[in-house]
């Protein structure tokens, strides 16, 4: 497949993806062009059998990354993160707040299955999880994401 395809058909749901994980859009944004350029470098490598996987999967191994990246840095000033708007998840403030109290493997797991409609086992295929885990994990953010909404702490 042609790199040119890969970024019409998926630059912009990656990049509401790694916003949704980084909560930072300029880091997103840059995010997703590392990954369009790690799929050109490896695309010979690549079995064939499911891209949006693949390139899902290298799209959350790198948000983890930065995110390792700004903890490691305890010298350097880390910029506070740009305002993510619904614009850039397509999800409400209030939801935003919410999800912003979640871990970032949380937040992949609730943007996966809820707004991109992944299934556990297309989910496994992203996060290198079995799909019983993923299972469990969802309905663990799933109660975390409710409590935090009924108590009203965002």
């Amino acid at each position: 497949m042609e790199i040119e395809v890969l970024v019409a058909d998926y630059s912009e749901r990656l990049l509401r993806y790694a916003t949704s994980i980084l909560y930072d859009y300029q880091e997103a944004e840059d995010i997703v062009q590392d990954v369009f350029i790690t799929a050109y470098q490896k695309m010979a490598s690549f079995d064939g059998d499911n891209i949006s996987a693949w390139l899902y999967k290298i799209t959350y191994h790198k948000c983890l990354n930065r995110l390792k990246q700004r903890k490691i840095l305890p010298f350097a000033e880390v910029p506070i993160p740009a305002v993510v708007t619904e614009k850039d998840t397509g999800l409400t403030d209030v939801t935003l707040k919410i999800l912003a109290q979640l871990k970032p493997q949380e937040r992949a797991l609730l943007y996966g299955r809820i707004i991109e409609g992944y299934s556990y086992d297309e989910l496994a295929l992203h996060l290198r999880s079995s799909a019983a885990t993923l299972r469990k994990r969802y309905e663990r953010a799933k109660q975390k994401f409710a409590k935090i909404s009924q108590g009203g702490d965002f």
